[in-house]
């Protein structure tokens, strides 16, 4: 099957091609119970459109899947309609870093590698209804990002002409390969795969690069990543030089978000709260070997997570968004307690923004993570019927069903997420009455 077309810079050609196929993609597939909700496009960056990126989780078998870009929802209604021609259930969302400046945790390093007092957080569910009020919302934080994202190619362009390799242009050799005059973002991976391009194109594939990155680079190549950059037939091959450069160059270059960039945690949660969506913190916990290669062994928010959830809370988080391969089963369990005693939603999703990586996660199916599904159904009649009425947001104080515990609207929430049909979610408002009343 030719998939190619779902890759067109062409979004008419995308869904067009994508209707023509529908759930024919599907075919040989061995469905799971499986769900992910935090896929990147290339409108952050990705190897993926928001329709390939579709297409790609109904053929690993997954029931629903969600998109998650960095600071756009430009990517969002696409992904909406890819996925109801192939038959998946779809959420929508988006990514972005805060200030915590004015909070319990102020100054301290919780979830982002490359700075203190930034946080990461994501915005689940939004309804469709207000993509338009999320677009306005994210545009200043994005110019923000790519005025900051110039500045760093200044100065990794320093570092190039001390190592002899030609500067790298922002406008031809990153801007060109973003989406960012569609409304997508540009990020730190955007810098480093043009620089992988740029050094593929000096070396070669193979030893002439690995002898450049660690004599003129000193940079350190494991074993296991200079035997797949010794395969010129490697089809990752600029992806996993991405993933070197990523956990070793970018302090070198990296220069900290303002105040444009990233806004206040208040403001942040505030308008998600105010647009019907569910803001949720991303966590992250100490980590050993990064699933997505990019990051270092590195300490995060466990040393103080007891103080960290009741804050979320407090500011107005309604949930907490994590990765089950991440981390060790005790940090998790850790982290399920806390999100019960504080009534924060759980939210699943695997990182996806490199073409090594697969769509699959089969450990969301073991028993202390099977809940995490549920709460996906959840998640998905929250958008649809939000997007009908904002007071059946799941978190709406107007929701019929307020009064009634967090465990409850969920299961109540994911009996009608299950028979949503996916080929015509906007029909969900129908199934308001299964919701039942406001009591137990």
């Amino acid at each position: 099957m030719d998939l190619s077309a779902l890759n067109n810079s062409s979004l008419a050609i995308r869904l067009a091609a994508v209707r023509a196929l529908g759930e024919t993609v599907k075919q040989g597939v061995i469905l799971t119970d499986e769900v992910n909700n935090h896929v990147h496009t290339i409108y952050s960056f990705s190897p993926y459109t928001p329709t390939l990126a579709a297409v790609k989780a109904a053929q690993a078998g997954l029931q629903a899947v969600g998109i998650m870009d960095h600071d756009s929802v430009s990517g969002c209604a696409e992904m909406l309609e890819a996925c109801k021609a192939v038959n998946i259930a779809s959420t929508a969302g988006f990514e972005m870093r805060v200030d915590m400046t004015g909070t319990a945790v102020e100054g301290r390093k919780t979830n982002n590698p490359d700075t203190l007092n930034n946080s990461y957080m994501a915005v689940h569910g939004i309804p469709a209804t207000r993509f338009d009020d999320a677009r306005r919302f994210l545009r200043p934080m994005n110019e923000a990002r790519i005025r900051r994202d110039q500045g760093q190619v200044i100065l990794l362009n320093k570092v190039l002409g001390e190592l002899g390799v030609e500067p790298i242009d922002f406008e031809t050799e990153v801007r060109a390969i973003s989406e960012a005059a569609a409304g997508g973002s540009i990020t730190e991976r955007h810098i480093l795969y043009a620089l992988s391009l740029k050094l593929i194109r000096k070396c070669g594939k193979g030893p002439g690069l690995i002898r450049f990155l660690r004599e003129k680079m000193e940079t350190e190549v494991p074993a296991k990543l200079e035997a797949v950059l010794l395969d010129p037939a490697n089809p990752h091959y600029a992806y996993d030089l991405l993933g070197l450069f990523k956990a070793s160059l970018v302090p070198r270059f990296f220069i900290q978000p303002d105040a444009q960039e990233c806004i206040s945690i208040y403001e942040a949660v505030r308008f998600a709260n105010d647009i019907g969506a569910i803001p949720a913190y991303a966590y992250l916990g100490d980590v050993g070997e990064s699933p997505t290669g990019d990051k270092k062994a590195e300490k995060f928010e466990d040393d103080y997570l007891d103080e960290l959830v009741p804050e979320l809370k407090r500011i107005g988080f309604k949930a907490i968004t994590y990765m089950p391969p991440r981390n060790t089963l005790d940090q998790l369990l850790r982290l399920q307690r806390l999100c019960a005693e504080n009534e924060l939603m759980e939210i699943s999703g695997v990182d996806i923004n490199s073409s090594r990586q697969t769509f699959n996660c089969p450990i969301i199916m073991t028993p202390p993570f099977r809940h995490l599904t549920e709460a996906t159904w959840a998640l998905i009649a929250h958008e649809k019927l939000a997007t009908a009425n904002p007071d059946l947001s799941l978190f709406s104080s107007r929701n019929p069903l307020a009064g009634l515990s967090l465990k409850d609207r969920i299961r109540r929430y994911a009996s009608v997420g299950r028979k949503i049909d996916n080929r015509n979610p906007g029909r969900a408002i129908e199934l308001t009455p299964e919701l039942g009343s406001g009591t137990t």
